[in-house]
């Protein structure tokens, strides 16, 4: 009975433990997450990604316009294949960022 009692007091902590741990990550008024600008020069990979990414129509927690030259704005991302700013990866689940793109209008929500 007191080996229950001990398990069930250690999972307890182990819970606890765990909630103070995880952080909610959210995107971060200085147009950050995780300490990864979302502005400038982006490159989409297979793996080893720094941010994973989800398309949305609604809800995002980044609106995204593509653009040509000097992303240097909130939101604003230059798709490039080399030298990036940071990597991306498309997923369908467990994305650490939800993005929508838009024509203008980008940044934060």
């Amino acid at each position: 009975m007191t080996q229950l009692v001990s398990w069930f007091i250690a999972m307890a902590g182990v819970i606890a433990v765990s909630a103070v741990v995880t952080t909610d990550e959210r995107v971060r008024d200085d147009c950050t997450l995780s300490g990864v600008p979302l502005y400038g020069n982006v490159q989409v990979v297979e793996s080893f990604p720094d941010l994973r990414v989800k398309v949305v129509d609604s809800f995002p927690d980044l609106k995204v316009r593509i653009v040509e030259s000097f992303p240097d704005q909130c939101g604003e991302w230059h798709m490039v294949e080399s030298f990036p700013d940071f990597k991306i990866q498309y997923v369908e689940s467990f994305p650490d960022l939800k993005i929508e793109f838009v024509e203008s209008f980008a940044g934060l929500p």
